[in-house]
């Protein structure tokens, strides 16, 4: 974060903890890894493959997150979940917030909407953040994990 923006942008805002945005979740895997072209800050397109979906209930309804890798990935040690929100742009940070979810050998995760954190372009323009895909906009608010930076 550059010195001049640190009285700014710190100390880090978020939610109070909420065990309700903490769920169980299925991950369905994709039959081929398709690869997804995913557009970024810098207006550049991260290439990732589509690990698969993971289903899962939130607030008792029905969702899905795509789950991510950097293209060409072999072993799988983190799967990337960038999702928006109905809080994004106002309560959160504009272009989404970021879950990095650990595999399990059982299929299950733990989604931790606690956990979601900022992209590093939030505090700084010189990263290069890849944006959410349409799959992965929520449809209600997910007032869980980090704010908007700023007061």
């Amino acid at each position: 974060m550059p010195k001049a923006l640190r009285a700014n942008l710190l100390p880090l805002r978020y939610y109070d903890i909420d065990p309700g945005y903490n769920v169980p979740a299925a991950l369905r895997l994709s039959e081929n890894r398709p690869v997804f072209e995913m557009p970024t800050s810098t207006g550049t397109l991260r290439r990732m493959e589509r690990v698969g979906l993971l289903e899962f209930r939130l607030n008792g309804q029905p969702m899905s997150l795509a789950a991510f890798v950097p293209e060409g990935t072999g072993r799988i040690d983190s799967l990337f979940v960038p999702f928006a929100d109905q809080t994004t742009g106002t309560e959160t940070y504009s272009a989404g917030r970021y879950l990095d979810l650990h595999p399990t050998t059982t299929g299950i995760y733990a989604i931790d909407f606690n956990r979601a954190y900022n992209p590093y372009c939030a505090y700084n323009d010189t990263y290069e953040c890849p944006f959410p895909p349409p799959s992965n906009r929520l449809k209600l608010p997910v007032r869980a994990g980090e704010k908007a930076p700023g007061a």
